[in-house]
């Protein structure tokens, strides 16, 4: 017997919406905080529901395992994805930042810069992935462990205290470049935390701890 199709509304996720399946629904939800998502039986239910209040829905019980908190389990790691961290040779220090396949650790960037801090590294990644992303058309969910790197790209603004001088130039250049970037831009990949406590490491850590 064929699956019965369902229809999932995202009130609070990283792009609210309809979906109409789990994968979907689940690019939206995972890594960030408190979303609010519930499956229906029909269309027509699922676009009632995304114009009411979550809350109305939210709040009853489900008997549906898809439609509860996300857990962060190995089984909901989306392979199919890009992962980015940085490392520094002290804060600050000499610091790198990379982007791997998820799934195989293939290498898609990395950059090195004299002088400069972890956040730095991580923020820049993202906005690396997020350009090399658009030029390919793609909506590639992108993983970060950084909590910090994902608000100063949402927020669009590197929030560093990295003093400004003929070491960091180079580096501060590249920074404005991505926010001007991000100001610019608009963007539909999902920037996703990787839960490390529940996943190991990112694979674009450099195993340096």
């Amino acid at each position: 017997m064929a699956k019965k199709q369902k229809y999932y509304v995202v009130w609070q996720g990283a792009k609210p919406g309809i979906y109409d399946s789990w994968e979907q629904c689940q690019r939206q939800i995972m890594g960030f905080p408190q979303a609010k998502y519930k499956s229906f039986e029909s269309r027509a239910e699922a676009e009632k529901a995304f114009k009411s209040n979550y809350a109305n829905y939210y709040s009853k019980p489900s008997r549906s395992a898809d439609v509860q908190k996300a857990r962060p389990s190995k089984s909901q790691i989306i392979w199919d994805s890009i992962s980015v961290d940085a490392a520094c040779s002290g804060n600050p220090g000499v610091m790198e930042y990379q982007g791997v396949d998820t799934k195989t650790g293939a290498r898609f960037f990395h950059q090195k810069f004299q002088l400069g801090t972890n956040n730095i590294g991580e923020f820049l990644a993202i906005v690396h992935a997020l350009a090399m992303f658009e030029k390919q058309g793609k909506s590639t969910p992108i993983y970060t462990d950084s909590r910090n790197a994902m608000i100063w790209v949402k927020n669009k603004k590197c929030k560093t205290t990295l003093e400004r001088n003929a070491q960091t130039e180079q580096l501060y250049e590249l920074i404005e470049r991505a926010e001007k970037w991000l100001k610019t831009h608009t963007w539909k990949n999902p920037i996703l935390k990787w839960e490390t406590e529940a996943w190991g490491e990112i694979p674009a850590d450099f195993g340096r701890k």
